[in-house]
């Protein structure tokens, strides 16, 4: 049996730096947005702060996932932390998701009798909030494709950008007409954008956590490609699964021939399986024919 077992950097973590930086101007962004939104009577400015606070939390978690997942492995975690990561996308879709039904229901609240809002300074404050989280999103962009876990933070600043649209053009709205019922129908509609990206995310994540198999590998064409091998007579039992974003694992069990030594058909194994399939972690056990298991899979 052959085991690739060193300590692989996760994808979210070669990209921490970045979402602290996000995290300092959504922190700081947070603080005006409150008072703002107290000030201004604005549920649509409340909304895009309590999306923003959840924005805060959950870059806050990404990061601390991050640093745990870059602990090494040990007798108790033989695989490392790598999950915490995934734990942490999942926690921020649910909040994301939860905001969003409490923001649809504070909008169907003031829609039965809507507050007057001082729309001037919610333009203001609004402004503010887009020009931080379109910065906040051309830094995150490309490592969103990276991770799940950087993909949830993402996801947060762009929820808040779509948030902070709404909120100017609520605030336009009342501004010019008057027309108050502007504040909850935008905020309802913010609310129903953010879900489908959400839930998309929570899906990912959550077949991670149930060791799907990973969406960058196809394993029809791996098991074809291993069986291709000389000295490979036929492969059962292999499962692949992602320990986090970027860090992808497999096992199989190979029944060899005679043509190659065994030394030299794991070598060949391996490398077939980390150069074409992007899969950091190998396990293989080599069988002769004739060997009998007791349960196999396919």
């Amino acid at each position: 049996m052959d085991e690739k077992n060193t300590q692989t950097v996760s994808a979210a973590s070669k990209h921490k730096k970045n979402l602290l930086i996000v995290l300092s101007l959504s922190g700081t962004y947070l603080i005006a947005e409150v008072i703002g939104g107290v000030i201004t009577n604005s549920l649509a400015l409340l909304a895009d702060a309590a999306h923003m606070l959840t924005d805060v939390v959950g870059l806050l978690l990404a990061f601390i996932a991050i640093k745990i997942g870059e602990r090494k492995a040990d007798s108790k975690k033989t695989f490392g932390y790598y999950r915490t990561e995934i734990l942490a996308a999942v926690i921020n879709a649910v909040v994301l998701l939860g905001i969003s039904l409490y923001v649809l229901y504070e909008a169907y609240q003031r829609f039965q009798n809507p507050p007057e809002v001082q729309s001037k300074s919610m333009l203001i404050v609004a402004g503010i909030g887009l020009i931080v989280n379109i910065v906040g999103m051309m830094i995150l962009r490309k490592d969103s494709e990276a991770s799940l876990n950087m993909k949830g933070a993402y996801f947060e600043v762009l929820s808040d950008m779509l948030t902070s649209i709404g909120v100017m053009i609520a605030g336009v709205i009342m501004l010019t007409t008057n027309w108050y019922y502007a504040d909850p129908i935008i905020s309802a509609a913010i609310g129903l954008l953010i879900f489908p990206r959400t839930w998309r995310l929570l899906k990912e994540a959550v077949n991670v956590l149930l060791e799907s198999t990973p969406k960058d590998v196809d394993i029809d064409q791996l098991r074809t490609s291993l069986e291709q091998i000389p000295g490979v007579k036929n492969l059962h039992d292999l499962h692949v699964w992602s320990l986090t974003s970027g860090v992808n694992a497999m096992s199989a069990h190979v029944v060899k021939d005679d043509t190659m030594a065994q030394n030299q058909l794991l070598e060949k194994l391996t490398e077939d399986t980390m150069t074409n399939f992007k899969i950091s972690h190998t396990t293989f056990q080599i069988e002769e024919e004739g060997y009998k298991e007791g349960v196999t899979h396919s």
